[in-house]
């Protein structure tokens, strides 16, 4: 009744507003009648024209539009509710953020939501912006700074600090070493992340600039696949900090194989509940990492 209420007084008219509201104008007049007489007063006065709020009707209508939003308010909370209870998140990373950085985050987020879904893209860093820009992922975590043609659209919401080390085979003559040069690793196989990466691009960038050329005799995506490659003998290689065990991996003595990860949305979309609860504890879980 009080949004027929409403429709009156915007119209100033029985018959227009019954007419939006689908019913007849003797039905919405006696509907009127009936809730002044419970009320005790007019809430219009009849008008050769139409009609016109009385003064009860004003603070009538203004009551009835506060209470119209605020059942609208309740039902975006459910609506909230139920995106956090069944809802759906899209995320895209590169083979260390899916591997190490992602699970601890999507389990925390399920422990207290478990009917959320996740659906993850394991991508190099370029298809992952390429896939946040174009909405059909809500967050991405690639390798900073963002190459990608519509960067601008994408905001930073996090930043996470990660270092490449090498890992050499049992029993080779860098096993044991904490450190190495590049001058080390000259002649040596190496397996690499494939070409293209963001990752690769760091490695060969700091090898060209220290005169050494790179023998990479296989390309992967996988961490764990480079570390089984790496303990068969085949090579050595380099993986991020967050695959390996505390204390494993050698560093690079010409200065560090260091890159920042960041945690990027579309700078105009609003994250969902679901999605929003999520990028949450993937920072916590960053911070405390």
């Amino acid at each position: 009744m009080m949004q027929q209420m409403i429709l009156i007084a915007e119209h100033k008219h029985m018959t227009r507003a019954a007419q939006e509201l689908g019913v007849t104008q003797p039905a919405l007049s006696a509907a009127l009648r009936k809730l002044e007489d419970e009320i005790g007063t007019e809430l219009f006065h009849r008008t050769g024209h139409g009609v016109e709020e009385t003064e009860a009707g004003r603070v009538f209508i203004e009551h009835a539009k506060a209470t119209i939003r605020a059942a609208e308010q309740a039902r975006e909370a459910v609506r909230a509710l139920v995106g956090l209870e069944t809802g759906s998140i899209k995320v895209g990373a590169g083979a260390t953020a899916t591997g190490y950085l992602l699970p601890r985050a999507i389990q925390a987020v399920r422990d207290e939501y478990p009917g959320l879904r996740f659906s993850i893209r394991e991508a190099g860093s370029s298809a992952v912006a390429q896939g946040v820009v174009s909405g059909e992922l809500d967050l991405g975590i690639v390798t900073l700074p963002v190459e990608h043609p519509r960067g601008e659209e994408l905001m930073v919401v996090h930043e996470i600090a990660d270092e490449l080390l090498m890992i050499v085979p049992s029993g080779h003559r860098l096993d044991g070493r904490k450190t190495f040069r590049w001058a080390d690793l000259e002649g040596e196989a190496v397996i690499a992340f494939e070409a293209g990466s963001a990752v690769r691009g760091i490695l060969d960038g700091a090898a060209l600039a220290h005169g050494v050329t790179l023998e990479v005799v296989m390309e992967l995506r996988s961490i764990e696949a480079i570390v089984q490659m790496v303990r068969a003998g085949i090579g050595v290689g380099f993986v991020s900090r967050y695959g390996l065990g505390e204390g494993d991996g050698i560093r690079c003595k010409d200065g560090g194989l260091t890159r920042t990860l960041g945690v990027v949305r579309r700078r105009d979309r609003f994250l969902s509940h679901a999605a929003g609860a999520f990028e949450r504890a993937l920072l916590a879980g960053s911070e405390t990492g």
